[in-house]
């Protein structure tokens, strides 16, 4: 998952559908100044993380986030913020 958000684009996009869930694949185009394809690809890695999910309506398909991933991921990586206790061992 974090190397699926650690490209500039995917980050933003991610970002992007944090405020607009259901969002066309080509409604990314010209925020990031990339082609349709380079999109899909992004958008794909995305998915194969499980960041995102797709929903079909007609012949376009829309992109959200699932939250239950992400905040699986926050959970994790909060957890690497606490400060960690090193176990003791009996002499």
């Amino acid at each position: 998952m974090l190397r699926a958000l650690a490209h500039p684009v995917r980050l933003g996009i991610v970002r992007r559908l944090a405020i607009e869930p259901d969002t066309c694949a080509c409604d990314f185009t010209d925020e990031f100044a990339v082609s349709q394809p380079t999109i899909s690809a992004h958008l794909k890695v995305l998915r194969e993380a499980g960041l995102v999910r797709t929903r079909r309506e007609g012949t376009t398909i829309c992109y959200s986030l699932v939250p239950e991933t992400l905040a699986g991921l926050a959970t994790e990586l909060l957890r690497l913020a606490e400060p960690q206790v090193p176990a003791v061992t009996a002499p």
